[in-house]
């Protein structure tokens, strides 16, 4: 009785380790999985975290880009009063009254610049050669004092809000 319960013993035994071993290995399948897993999820919320900064960035900008050029509309709209104010100091005046009234307009003139300039408007400067990014051809012309490309003459001044043109300026071009 004695050797059967040995071998009873033995088979249980390694009945055992046989069953520790596939605890064990079982173990380190759920570890792998789990550490698997754990990446992805990872990775996931990386990637998810750099999207959520770039948008971010993107509607940080954005914002600055809209406040810079908030008022772009509303500047065209005006240009107009300016051309208006430009024309009525070409007017010719010759007795003491039309005189004063010029002057009115001139300085009406000055301070509506200064506060357009105070918001970012202002006037392009005006360059020899024509430039399509800032300027707008009304037409062709014929001159011997200017190279082909120049500007011959300014018809309408062209205005910009920062960086961004408003109004091209419109010219004449030699051809």
């Amino acid at each position: 009785m004695s050797e059967q319960k040995q071998e009873v013993e033995n088979e249980n035994s390694q009945d055992c380790e046989n069953v520790q071993e596939e605890n064990t290995c079982n173990e380190e399948n759920e570890q792998d999985k789990l550490q698997k897993e754990f990446d992805e999820l990872k990775d996931r919320y990386m990637r998810a975290n750099a999207e959520f900064e770039n948008i971010k960035k993107r509607m940080e900008k954005e914002k600055i880009t809209a406040m810079l050029y908030a008022n772009e509309s509303f500047a065209k709209d005006l240009l107009d009063v300016l051309d208006a104010l430009e024309a009525a100091l070409n007017v010719e005046a010759s007795d003491e009254i039309s005189l004063k009234i010029k002057e009115g307009v001139q300085n009406t003139l000055d301070l509506f610049v200064k506060k357009l300039e105070k918001n970012g408007i202002k006037t392009i400067e005006e360059l020899k050669d024509f430039d399509p990014n800032l300027h707008e051809a009304m037409f062709h012309v014929d001159s011997a004092d200017h190279e082909s490309g120049g500007i011959v003459q300014v018809l309408q001044k062209g205005y910009k809000i920062n960086d961004r043109v408003i109004r091209p300026t419109k010219v004449s071009v030699a051809k």
